[in-house]
């Protein structure tokens, strides 16, 4: 209760205006990073990384808190307007999405999505605020052999979430734990895999990385994709949206109905939880569970605002559960959380049981904000800039795309004053690239990459306290759970052949 209270309390910082700026600014730069095609709220959050270093802790926090939510909120955009949907997340909002604006019930539809959006949002967070105390109490309980399992449980279910390319996702969390390994070793005082050069002795920092595998790849990406972004922008400029247009008939709200937007929310959460689930799990899962339920499942994919509420309820629900296990375990449920987790890095903040006990001053703002954004941000900023929204993908690319990789390549030197660091984000980005080409999943090498040092300083200290007794990891009760929890894992996910049930009356 008294961590309830406080993020009640972290309310108070928003009436002071340079955080309340912070937090709307980063609204803003989410949503439109999100309704551009290619962009994603991720990169946004990749490039203003650097600028963390200049702001406090909570501020820097409160600002990544509301660039996540408008992240999941924003690819809703151009999902519906003209049937590209911004952000992963909002795939399965096109399926209804589009069809709606072409009846002419755009504005509707979009009045849906800000409004599941709004409810997901408020519903994950008020779940992660209940939640994640308690789950950092039982967190305590789990020694040295338990953390090793939980992390090796979370790069499990990252590589066999990615159904299809298990093989390429397994490579790329190898890759990812390889790169971990460099420089000083994690309990004895000798360097590895530097091959003569100091300035891998202190290893490939955190920044880099996140540059590089974000921002440099995807303008590599763009770069190589012929997109006609010509006739994209004369989709857009023939759409006109007005205000008024935007709230949604409440018989159509009751219509859905009150137990679609709880039950989607609780998917979204739930999937959130989930390392390296995501937003598009979540949706998915929720947009085939409103089909599953329906009575007309043959209005889904022609236009059944349904649909939009169970998609957009479930992504942004997930902000709350990802957040879960990066808090109380450092283990990002997603890519943003896992650039939520550098933010708290970098400012000297270690997630883990203690987190909550020790430091949730700083942790309840976060929240605060999340709250914040889901319930006043998103329908404010639909009302005020919703017409004008959908103009933004006629930005001209050769503009953005170079405005962009000038941020990446100067916040890659300035968050660590490195020339060396610097060209290591190149490296990482030309890498990336080739990796996205080929079809791996480079969220399982950044999540080997993340957890590689613990995972092995775990490992080898189970080992040293057991003698070199591996079966250390199935004597202990801590342990035995989450390797009894890989295994139910692997077998629905990746042995078990799911049935396939076609979505009736989805669209091709």
């Amino acid at each position: 209760m008294d961590f309830i209270a406080l993020v009640f309390h972290s309310f108070s910082l928003l009436l002071d205006p340079m955080n309340l700026a912070y937090v709307i600014m980063g609204f803003i730069i989410g949503t439109i990073f999100a309704a551009i095609p290619g962009l994603t709220a991720t990169l946004a959050m990749a490039l203003l990384l650097p600028l963390t270093y200049t702001l406090n802790v909570e501020t820097a926090l409160m600002a990544s808190a509301s660039i996540y939510m408008a992240g999941m909120y924003g690819g809703s955009i151009t999902a519906i307007t003209i049937n590209i949907p911004g952000a992963p997340s909002s795939m399965m909002t096109a399926l209804d999405g589009y069809p709606m604006q072409q009846q002419g019930n755009g504005a509707k539809a979009l009045g849906h999505a800000a409004l599941g959006s709004m409810f997901g949002g408020a519903v994950g967070t008020l779940l992660l605020i209940a939640v994640a105390p308690f789950v950092a109490e039982l967190s305590l309980l789990v020694k040295t052999t338990g953390k090793f399992s939980l992390l090796a449980f979370a790069i499990v279910v990252v590589v066999i979430a990615q159904r299809g390319r298990i093989p390429q996702a397994g490579l790329a969390a190898c890759i990812g734990l390889m790169l971990a390994t460099v420089g000083l070793d994690a309990m004895e005082p000798i360097t590895r895999f530097t091959f003569g050069y100091s300035d891998l002795t202190a290893g490939i920092d955190l920044m880099p990385v996140i540059i590089g595998t974000f921002a440099i790849s995807e303008i590599l990406i763009q770069a190589s994709t012929h997109t006609n972004m010509a006739a994209v922008a004369a989709a857009a400029e023939k759409i006109k949206i007005r205000r008024r247009d935007f709230r949604p008939p409440l018989s159509e709200i009751r219509e859905i109905g009150f137990v679609c937007y709880f039950k989607s929310c609780l998917i979204g959460y739930f999937v959130g939880t989930l390392p390296g689930a995501g937003g598009s799990m979540g949706s998915l899962l929720a947009y085939t569970e409103a089909v599953r339920t329906s009575h007309e499942p043959e209005t889904f994919g022609k236009g059944n605002p349904k649909g939009i509420a169970a998609s957009e309820s479930a992504n942004n629900a997930v902000c709350g559960g990802a957040m879960v296990p990066m808090l109380t375990f450092g283990i990002p449920g997603d890519p943003i959380t896992a650039i939520m987790l550098g933010v708290l890095i970098i400012n000297g903040i270690q997630p883990g049981p203690q987190l909550m006990a020790d430091q949730a001053g700083l942790i309840a703002p976060m929240l605060a904000t999340l709250l914040f954004s889901a319930v006043v941000l998103i329908p404010l900023t639909l009302y005020l800039i919703g017409p004008y929204c959908i103009k933004i993908v006629s930005i001209r690319k050769d503009l953005l795309y170079g405005v962009i990789a000038l941020l990446a390549v100067v916040g890659s030197y300035v968050s660590t004053y490195s020339t060396f660091q610097m060209f290591m984000a190149l490296g990482m980005g030309v890498l990336t690239f080739y990796l996205r080409r080929n079809g791996f999943p480079v969220i399982t090498m950044l999540l080997g990459y993340i957890l590689g040092p613990n995972l092995e300083e775990f490992l080898r200290r189970s080992l040293a306290l057991s003698n070199g007794d591996p079966m250390t990891f199935l004597t202990n009760p801590d342990s035995l759970f989450f390797v009894v929890l890989t295994l139910i894992f692997v077998y629905f996910l990746a042995i078990r052949k799911p049935a396939k049930k076609p979505l009736t009356g989805q669209s091709e």
